[in-house]
Protein backbone atom coordinates (compact mmCIF):
# COMPACT_ATOMS: atom_id res chain seq x y z
CA UNK A 1 0.00 0.00 0.00
CA UNK A 2 3.07 2.54 0.80
CA UNK A 3 4.89 1.79 -2.36
CA UNK A 4 1.80 2.34 -4.83
CA UNK A 5 1.58 5.80 -2.81
CA UNK A 6 5.05 6.84 -3.37
CA UNK A 7 5.44 6.96 -7.63
CA UNK A 8 2.34 8.77 -8.06
CA UNK A 9 3.78 11.52 -4.90
CA UNK A 10 7.51 11.19 -6.52
CA UNK A 11 5.76 12.42 -9.78
CA UNK A 12 3.40 14.93 -8.45
CA UNK A 13 6.64 16.49 -6.65
CA UNK A 14 8.37 16.40 -10.04
CA UNK A 15 5.88 17.87 -11.90
CA UNK A 16 6.09 20.70 -9.23
CA UNK A 17 9.50 21.14 -9.84
CA UNK A 18 9.13 21.33 -13.51
CA UNK A 19 6.37 23.81 -12.95
CA UNK A 20 8.64 26.06 -10.47
CA UNK A 21 11.27 26.21 -13.27
CA UNK A 22 9.33 27.10 -15.63
CA UNK A 23 7.74 29.96 -13.70
CA UNK A 24 11.33 30.85 -12.99
CA UNK A 25 12.26 31.37 -16.06
CA UNK A 26 9.01 33.22 -17.22
CA UNK A 27 10.13 35.84 -14.65
CA UNK A 28 13.13 36.31 -15.71
CA UNK A 29 12.23 36.53 -19.59
CA UNK A 30 9.76 39.19 -18.23
CA UNK A 31 12.71 40.85 -15.86
CA UNK A 32 15.01 41.08 -18.77
CA UNK A 33 12.46 42.29 -20.70
CA UNK A 34 11.01 45.18 -18.69
CA UNK A 35 15.18 46.18 -17.91
CA UNK A 36 15.69 46.09 -21.81
CA UNK A 37 12.79 48.07 -21.87
CA UNK A 38 13.78 50.83 -19.39
CA UNK A 39 15.55 53.13 -21.65
CA UNK A 40 13.49 55.61 -22.75
CA UNK A 41 14.23 58.42 -24.49
CA UNK A 42 12.23 61.22 -24.04
CA UNK A 43 11.87 63.92 -27.53
CA UNK A 44 10.27 67.20 -27.04
CA UNK A 45 10.00 68.84 -30.36
CA UNK A 46 7.86 71.56 -32.78
CA UNK A 47 4.61 69.68 -34.31
CA UNK A 48 6.36 70.80 -37.83
CA UNK A 49 9.32 68.20 -37.20
CA UNK A 50 6.72 65.36 -36.39
CA UNK A 51 7.41 63.55 -39.83
CA UNK A 52 11.87 63.76 -39.88
CA UNK A 53 11.57 63.08 -36.03
CA UNK A 54 9.22 59.73 -36.71
CA UNK A 55 11.62 58.86 -39.51
CA UNK A 56 14.71 58.82 -37.76
CA UNK A 57 12.75 57.40 -34.30
CA UNK A 58 12.64 54.81 -36.44
CA UNK A 59 15.96 54.27 -37.76
CA UNK A 60 17.49 54.96 -34.16
CA UNK A 61 14.69 52.45 -32.62
CA UNK A 62 16.09 49.85 -35.08
CA UNK A 63 19.42 50.77 -34.36
CA UNK A 64 18.91 50.58 -30.51
CA UNK A 65 17.28 47.56 -29.24
CA UNK A 66 15.21 47.64 -26.08
CA UNK A 67 15.27 51.65 -26.13
CA UNK A 68 11.84 53.54 -26.53
CA UNK A 69 11.86 56.78 -28.23
CA UNK A 70 9.05 58.85 -26.97
CA UNK A 71 8.28 61.98 -28.81
CA UNK A 72 5.71 64.89 -28.17
CA UNK A 73 5.11 67.54 -30.60
CA UNK A 74 3.47 70.72 -29.58
CA UNK A 75 4.39 74.10 -30.50
CA UNK A 76 8.06 75.44 -29.25
CA UNK A 77 7.07 77.71 -26.90
CA UNK A 78 5.48 75.35 -25.16
CA UNK A 79 7.59 72.61 -25.38
CA UNK A 80 10.18 74.61 -23.97
CA UNK A 81 7.67 75.74 -20.87
CA UNK A 82 7.29 72.06 -20.17
CA UNK A 83 10.99 71.89 -18.92
CA UNK A 84 11.14 75.38 -17.77
CA UNK A 85 7.49 75.92 -16.32
CA UNK A 86 5.85 72.23 -15.62
CA UNK A 87 9.19 71.11 -14.67
CA UNK A 88 9.14 67.99 -16.83
CA UNK A 89 12.48 67.53 -18.44
CA UNK A 90 13.40 66.12 -21.80
CA UNK A 91 16.55 64.27 -23.14
CA UNK A 92 15.99 66.43 -26.35
CA UNK A 93 14.38 69.63 -26.92
CA UNK A 94 13.79 70.25 -31.13
CA UNK A 95 12.91 73.92 -31.63
CA UNK A 96 11.25 75.25 -34.76
CA UNK A 97 13.43 78.53 -33.73
CA UNK A 98 16.86 78.12 -32.25
CA UNK A 99 16.39 81.33 -30.13
CA UNK A 100 13.96 80.16 -28.02
CA UNK A 101 16.62 78.26 -26.02
CA UNK A 102 18.84 80.65 -25.19
CA UNK A 103 16.07 83.04 -24.42
CA UNK A 104 14.15 80.86 -22.38
CA UNK A 105 15.94 78.05 -21.09
CA UNK A 106 19.54 79.74 -20.56
CA UNK A 107 21.25 79.51 -18.01
CA UNK A 108 19.38 77.26 -15.83
CA UNK A 109 18.14 74.44 -18.71
CA UNK A 110 20.71 74.65 -21.27
CA UNK A 111 23.90 76.29 -22.13
CA UNK A 112 24.16 75.39 -25.70
CA UNK A 113 22.11 74.88 -28.71
CA UNK A 114 22.60 73.59 -32.02
CA UNK A 115 21.02 75.48 -35.38
CA UNK A 116 21.03 72.52 -38.17
CA UNK A 117 18.07 72.76 -40.65
CA UNK A 118 15.89 75.99 -42.48
CA UNK A 119 12.27 76.23 -43.69
CA UNK A 120 9.91 78.49 -45.25
CA UNK A 121 6.52 80.51 -44.54
CA UNK A 122 3.68 79.69 -47.00
CA UNK A 123 -0.26 80.14 -47.50
CA UNK A 124 -1.37 76.65 -47.95
CA UNK A 125 -4.72 75.23 -48.78
CA UNK A 126 -6.87 72.80 -51.10
CA UNK A 127 -8.41 72.04 -54.31
CA UNK A 128 -11.54 73.02 -52.20
CA UNK A 129 -10.64 76.08 -50.57
CA UNK A 130 -12.47 78.74 -52.01
CA UNK A 131 -11.05 81.08 -54.71
CA UNK A 132 -8.37 78.02 -55.27
CA UNK A 133 -8.55 78.25 -58.70
CA UNK A 134 -7.62 82.24 -58.90
CA UNK A 135 -5.39 82.65 -55.67
CA UNK A 136 -1.58 82.95 -56.27
CA UNK A 137 1.90 84.82 -55.13
CA UNK A 138 0.20 88.24 -56.46
CA UNK A 139 -3.27 88.00 -54.97
CA UNK A 140 -3.50 86.07 -52.31
CA UNK A 141 -3.84 88.81 -49.16
CA UNK A 142 -7.28 89.96 -51.39
CA UNK A 143 -8.29 86.47 -51.88
CA UNK A 144 -7.87 86.56 -47.65
CA UNK A 145 -9.96 89.55 -47.34
CA UNK A 146 -12.87 87.89 -49.02
CA UNK A 147 -15.83 88.16 -46.64
CA UNK A 148 -16.38 84.15 -47.19
CA UNK A 149 -12.76 83.16 -46.78
CA UNK A 150 -11.97 81.71 -43.29
CA UNK A 151 -7.97 81.50 -42.73
CA UNK A 152 -5.83 80.25 -40.02
CA UNK A 153 -2.46 80.40 -37.97
CA UNK A 154 -1.25 79.02 -35.23
CA UNK A 155 -0.97 81.15 -31.53
CA UNK A 156 1.90 83.14 -31.73
CA UNK A 157 2.02 82.85 -27.49
CA UNK A 158 2.54 78.78 -28.04
CA UNK A 159 4.44 78.33 -31.60
CA UNK A 160 6.99 79.66 -33.61
CA UNK A 161 4.63 79.59 -36.87
CA UNK A 162 2.45 81.66 -35.29
CA UNK A 163 4.36 84.67 -34.47
CA UNK A 164 5.73 84.32 -37.97
CA UNK A 165 2.30 84.42 -39.76
CA UNK A 166 1.89 88.09 -38.51
CA UNK A 167 5.75 89.09 -39.39
CA UNK A 168 4.64 87.44 -42.96
CA UNK A 169 1.20 89.66 -43.34
CA UNK A 170 3.13 93.18 -41.95
CA UNK A 171 5.86 92.24 -44.49
CA UNK A 172 3.59 92.14 -46.87
CA UNK A 173 2.55 95.45 -46.74
CA UNK A 174 6.18 97.40 -48.21
CA UNK A 175 6.13 94.33 -50.68
CA UNK A 176 3.22 94.92 -52.65
CA UNK A 177 2.62 98.62 -51.37
CA UNK A 178 -0.40 97.96 -50.19
CA UNK A 179 -0.52 99.53 -46.31
CA UNK A 180 -3.83 98.07 -45.15
CA UNK A 181 -2.97 94.54 -45.41
CA UNK A 182 -2.04 94.20 -41.52
CA UNK A 183 -4.93 96.39 -40.24
CA UNK A 184 -7.58 93.94 -42.77
CA UNK A 185 -6.32 90.36 -42.19
CA UNK A 186 -4.89 91.30 -38.76
CA UNK A 187 -6.28 93.75 -36.60
CA UNK A 188 -9.78 93.88 -38.17
CA UNK A 189 -9.83 90.02 -36.38
CA UNK A 190 -7.90 89.50 -33.36
CA UNK A 191 -6.28 91.80 -30.81
CA UNK A 192 -2.67 91.68 -32.56
CA UNK A 193 -1.76 95.14 -32.92
CA UNK A 194 0.99 96.67 -34.98
CA UNK A 195 3.08 100.10 -34.24
CA UNK A 196 5.69 102.09 -35.31
CA UNK A 197 9.18 103.18 -33.49
CA UNK A 198 12.59 103.06 -33.45
CA UNK A 199 14.82 100.05 -32.48
CA UNK A 200 16.57 102.12 -29.35
CA UNK A 201 12.82 102.50 -27.70
CA UNK A 202 13.99 101.09 -24.86
CA UNK A 203 11.87 97.70 -25.15
CA UNK A 204 13.95 94.85 -24.39
CA UNK A 205 13.80 91.57 -26.19
CA UNK A 206 14.17 87.39 -24.86
CA UNK A 207 16.23 85.57 -26.93
CA UNK A 208 16.92 88.05 -30.28
CA UNK A 209 19.87 90.88 -30.60
CA UNK A 210 18.12 93.84 -31.23
CA UNK A 211 19.64 95.55 -34.40
CA UNK A 212 21.01 99.36 -35.53
CA UNK A 213 20.95 100.56 -39.49
CA UNK A 214 23.90 101.55 -41.00
CA UNK A 215 26.87 103.18 -39.22
CA UNK A 216 25.34 102.39 -35.83
CA UNK A 217 22.29 104.94 -36.47
CA UNK A 218 18.95 103.46 -34.90
CA UNK A 219 16.22 102.47 -37.80
CA UNK A 220 12.74 102.22 -38.14
CA UNK A 221 11.14 98.86 -36.69
CA UNK A 222 8.02 97.62 -36.42
CA UNK A 223 6.95 96.08 -33.33
CA UNK A 224 3.42 93.77 -33.13
CA UNK A 225 2.37 93.24 -30.00
CA UNK A 226 0.58 89.76 -29.07
CA UNK A 227 -2.22 90.20 -25.56
CA UNK A 228 -2.20 86.96 -23.53
CA UNK A 229 -4.29 84.18 -25.43
CA UNK A 230 -7.47 84.68 -23.34
CA UNK A 231 -7.79 88.33 -24.60
CA UNK A 232 -7.26 87.58 -28.09
CA UNK A 233 -10.78 88.12 -28.99
CA UNK A 234 -10.71 86.21 -32.66
CA UNK A 235 -13.49 86.62 -35.10
CA UNK A 236 -14.20 82.74 -35.22
CA UNK A 237 -15.96 83.79 -38.73
CA UNK A 238 -13.04 85.23 -40.27
CA UNK A 239 -9.99 83.41 -38.52
CA UNK A 240 -8.74 80.27 -36.74
CA UNK A 241 -6.06 80.14 -33.71
CA UNK A 242 -5.01 76.87 -32.67
CA UNK A 243 -1.71 76.17 -30.49
CA UNK A 244 0.28 74.69 -32.99
CA UNK A 245 0.71 74.82 -36.65
CA UNK A 246 0.19 71.37 -37.88
CA UNK A 247 -3.59 71.27 -36.17
CA UNK A 248 -4.58 73.35 -39.38
CA UNK A 249 -4.18 70.34 -41.39
CA UNK A 250 -7.33 68.49 -40.09
CA UNK A 251 -9.35 72.27 -40.31
CA UNK A 252 -8.49 72.38 -44.19
CA UNK A 253 -9.25 68.63 -44.50
CA UNK A 254 -12.87 68.91 -43.48
CA UNK A 255 -13.07 72.73 -44.78
CA UNK A 256 -13.77 74.39 -41.59
CA UNK A 257 -11.01 76.77 -43.08
CA UNK A 258 -9.48 77.82 -46.71
CA UNK A 259 -6.38 78.65 -45.99
CA UNK A 260 -3.75 78.17 -43.63
CA UNK A 261 -0.11 80.09 -42.78
CA UNK A 262 1.84 76.99 -42.71
CA UNK A 263 6.14 76.18 -43.22
CA UNK A 264 6.85 74.77 -46.46
CA UNK A 265 7.73 71.15 -45.40
CA UNK A 266 3.84 70.42 -43.88
CA UNK A 267 2.22 71.23 -46.93
CA UNK A 268 4.36 69.05 -49.14
CA UNK A 269 4.56 66.28 -46.92
CA UNK A 270 1.05 66.55 -46.43
CA UNK A 271 0.46 66.85 -50.69
CA UNK A 272 -1.54 70.43 -49.53
CA UNK A 273 -1.07 73.27 -52.50
CA UNK A 274 0.51 76.44 -51.41
CA UNK A 275 1.20 79.68 -52.41
CA UNK A 276 5.01 80.36 -52.69
CA UNK A 277 5.45 83.57 -50.98
CA UNK A 278 8.35 85.86 -52.45
CA UNK A 279 11.51 85.38 -50.69
CA UNK A 280 11.44 88.98 -49.35
CA UNK A 281 8.43 87.60 -47.08
CA UNK A 282 8.34 83.91 -46.43
CA UNK A 283 11.36 84.16 -43.96
CA UNK A 284 13.28 81.63 -45.72
CA UNK A 285 16.47 83.69 -47.39
CA UNK A 286 19.43 84.39 -45.27
CA UNK A 287 19.99 86.96 -48.25
CA UNK A 288 16.39 89.28 -47.21
CA UNK A 289 17.57 88.88 -43.35
CA UNK A 290 18.54 92.90 -43.34
CA UNK A 291 14.95 93.14 -44.81
CA UNK A 292 13.06 90.93 -42.07
CA UNK A 293 14.44 92.45 -39.35
CA UNK A 294 12.36 95.52 -39.76
CA UNK A 295 9.85 93.76 -38.27
CA UNK A 296 9.70 92.51 -35.02
CA UNK A 297 7.05 90.96 -32.61
CA UNK A 298 6.41 91.00 -28.75
CA UNK A 299 4.77 88.35 -27.01
CA UNK A 300 2.52 88.56 -24.05
CA UNK A 301 5.68 86.60 -21.90
CA UNK A 302 7.38 89.44 -23.00
CA UNK A 303 9.81 88.07 -25.61
CA UNK A 304 10.80 90.09 -28.52
CA UNK A 305 11.11 88.33 -31.64
CA UNK A 306 12.86 89.83 -34.28
CA UNK A 307 12.23 88.39 -37.95
CA UNK A 308 14.45 86.76 -39.39
CA UNK A 309 15.40 83.67 -40.93
CA UNK A 310 13.48 80.53 -39.98
CA UNK A 311 16.35 78.78 -38.64
CA UNK A 312 15.58 75.42 -36.45
CA UNK A 313 17.51 74.39 -33.01
CA UNK A 314 18.12 71.81 -30.51
CA UNK A 315 19.27 71.08 -27.40
CA UNK A 316 20.05 68.40 -24.68
CA UNK A 317 18.69 70.29 -21.57
CA UNK A 318 20.74 69.68 -18.36
CA UNK A 319 18.22 67.86 -16.63
CA UNK A 320 18.40 65.53 -19.42
CA UNK A 321 18.97 61.67 -17.47
CA UNK A 322 19.96 59.56 -21.08
CA UNK A 323 22.75 61.82 -22.20
CA UNK A 324 24.68 58.99 -23.31
CA UNK A 325 21.30 58.26 -25.93
CA UNK A 326 21.09 61.66 -26.32
CA UNK A 327 23.93 62.34 -27.41
CA UNK A 328 23.98 59.58 -29.92
CA UNK A 329 20.16 60.54 -31.27
CA UNK A 330 21.49 63.74 -31.59
CA UNK A 331 24.85 62.62 -33.70
CA UNK A 332 22.07 60.47 -35.60
CA UNK A 333 20.21 64.06 -36.69
CA UNK A 334 23.13 65.50 -38.10
CA UNK A 335 24.75 62.90 -39.20
CA UNK A 336 24.64 62.20 -43.37
CA UNK A 337 21.72 60.19 -42.91
CA UNK A 338 20.15 62.08 -41.08
CA UNK A 339 20.79 64.92 -43.76
CA UNK A 340 19.22 63.15 -46.07
CA UNK A 341 15.92 62.91 -43.85
CA UNK A 342 15.84 66.42 -43.35
CA UNK A 343 16.29 66.58 -47.02
CA UNK A 344 13.62 64.33 -48.44
CA UNK A 345 11.07 65.77 -45.68
CA UNK A 346 11.66 69.44 -47.33
CA UNK A 347 13.80 71.28 -44.53
CA UNK A 348 17.11 72.03 -46.15
CA UNK A 349 20.12 70.79 -43.84
CA UNK A 350 22.35 73.44 -42.87
CA UNK A 351 25.73 71.88 -43.15
CA UNK A 352 27.84 72.17 -41.03
CA UNK A 353 25.49 72.83 -38.19
CA UNK A 354 25.96 76.46 -36.25
CA UNK A 355 26.12 76.83 -32.35
CA UNK A 356 26.40 79.72 -30.42
CA UNK A 357 29.12 77.40 -27.67
CA UNK A 358 31.53 75.00 -28.90
CA UNK A 359 33.10 74.54 -25.88
CA UNK A 360 30.03 73.33 -24.28
CA UNK A 361 28.96 71.11 -26.95
CA UNK A 362 29.57 67.30 -26.30
CA UNK A 363 32.37 66.58 -27.63
CA UNK A 364 30.60 63.62 -30.25
CA UNK A 365 28.66 66.37 -31.76
CA UNK A 366 31.70 68.72 -32.06
CA UNK A 367 32.37 66.70 -35.46
CA UNK A 368 29.33 68.32 -36.90
CA UNK A 369 29.85 71.68 -36.12
CA UNK A 370 31.15 75.08 -38.25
Amino acid sequence: MVSSLVHPLISMKGKAIKIAIVLLALVAIFTFSASAEDQVLKIFHAGSLAAPMEDLEEIFEASHPGVDVQREASGSNAAVRKITELERCADILNSADYSLIPGMMYPDYADWYIAYAGNEMVLAYTEDSKYADEVNSENWYDILRKPDVKYFFSNPNEDPCGYRSPMVMLLAEGYYGDDDIFEDLIEANVAIKASEGEVGDGKGGSGDDEGEGEDGEESSVWTITVPATEDMDVNLDKLSIRPKSVEALALLDSGDIDYAFEYKSVAEQHGLRYVDLPEEIDLGSADEADGYAKVRIELADGQLKTAKPIVYGFTIPTCSENTDLAEEFASLMLSEEGVEVFKENFQPPIVPAKTDNFEAVPDSLKPYLE
